[in-house]
């Protein structure tokens, strides 16, 4: 969808600045789907609600071909709102994973869940160059055939799957504290911010490259389809050993590093359009977002009980897929009206933004307490 998003549309859009609305409709299907996915999950289960949503997913899809098939914009557009509503489930994965560990685990486990996502960077490029004419009449939506296919395996797995069992600290406190004390904590509110921007500005420039590449510097599909490779493996490789450098290093320090890895990509983006300077921005990008995305979940994991996750989830997931939302409609239009260059320098007045917010929560008993208490549990050995 990242690769094709913005292609499809700007070859059905009539307005060539919609050409990002399908990817962006997707984008706003999640965060509106963020709070009832979460109510769901809360009555039936993780399992179920995973099983469920990628059936919503595998349809979606097989409507996607239909709107491709009678070039329907307008259809493409409800085809990716529907598939938009599993992403809001997926986007849920590493909770699950972080609700089965004792705290100590967290980080390791958030990042390792994202490890899986290492296998699209492989995987999409190839369903996207095999199955663009694989139905010969309907360019892309043999694409579509092939995914709704992996959706159902996906269903069914889930299906097969045990129920997950939660892991509560006994130190945990389990009495529930109203909403708005726990979005009101200082650092809540930073790890939302610290998400929000790594998502939203990995998102801007992600869904731009297509356009840019493809659309407006005349790149083969198959050359932009690499770019996009190297940008999701910078995205989810690193969750091979991020977990482990928070562990050791601290949240705010492997947040501060993902924030320099974004700066990196203004900076190289602003250069020029060759494939090296795409190959290295859009690898930075990626690199940038895992560890803002993975440090701003465990950061904020410090901020809750078990009794309390699922309402402060809701409001993290709501507001960071809304800005992602915002980010990815802004990518068409900024696109089309200024160019590459200016959207290049959208995420420097954020990014300074947001370690301004880092520096101040550093001495934040909640992150102290945390670092201590990991420590502490790494170094006393397991009793029987």
């Amino acid at each position: 969808m990242v690769m094709l998003g913005g292609i499809i549309g700007s070859a059905m859009a009539t307005n060539k600045a919609f050409a990002t609305l399908p990817y962006s409709m997707m984008v706003i299907a999640i965060a509106a789907a963020t709070i009832p996915a979460t109510i769901l999950m809360k009555k039936i289960g993780r399992r179920k609600g995973f099983a469920l949503s990628s059936i919503s997913a595998a349809i979606a899809l097989v409507l996607a071909m239909y709107a491709l098939k009678e070039s329907s914009f307008p259809l493409f557009n409800v085809a990716l709102m529907i598939f938009g509503i599993n992403m809001a489930f997926t986007q849920q994965y590493r909770y699950a994973a972080a609700e089965s560990v004792e705290s100590r685990y967290v980080p390791r486990a958030i990042s390792l869940v994202l490890v899986g996502s290492i296998g699209a960077a492989f995987v999409g490029k190839e369903v996207v160059t095999y199955g663009q004419y694989l139905i010969a009449d309907i360019q892309y939506a043999g694409v579509m055939m092939l995914l709704s296919m992996m959706f159902v395996i996906q269903a069914v797995l889930f299906f097969a799957m045990e129920p997950v069992k939660d892991h509560i600290d006994p130190s945990d406190n389990q009495s529930e504290r109203p909403i708005s004390l726990i979005i009101r904590q200082p650092v809540y509110i930073t790890a939302v911010m610290g998400a929000m921007a790594g998502v939203g500005l990995m998102t801007l420039v992600m869904t731009a490259t297509p356009l840019s590449m493809h659309v407006n510097n005349g790149y083969s599909l198959e050359q932009t389809a690499n770019i996009i490779q190297v940008h999701v493996l910078g995205m989810y490789v690193p969750s091979l050993f991020a977990g482990f450098l928070i562990e050791k290093f601290g949240v705010l320090r492997i947040m501060f590093i993902g924030l320099i890895g974004l700066l990196a990509t203004s900076i190289i983006g602003l250069q020029g359009h060759t494939m090296m300077h795409y190959w290295w921005a859009l690898l930075l990008l990626g690199i940038g977002w895992n560890f803002l995305f993975v440090g701003g979940t465990t950061m904020l994991t410090y901020t809750y009980t078990m009794t309390e996750r699922f309402r402060a989830q809701a409001v993290n997931e709501f507001l960071v897929f809304g800005m992602s939302a915002s980010a990815s409609l802004l990518a068409g239009t900024v696109m089309y009206f200024f160019g590459w260059a200016k959207l290049m320098l959208i995420p420097i007045p954020i990014l300074i933004f947001i370690s301004i917010a880092l520096i101040k929560v550093r001495r934040d008993p909640l992150l102290n307490r945390q670092h201590h208490t990991n420590d502490s549990k790494l170094e006393t050995p397991n009793t029987p």
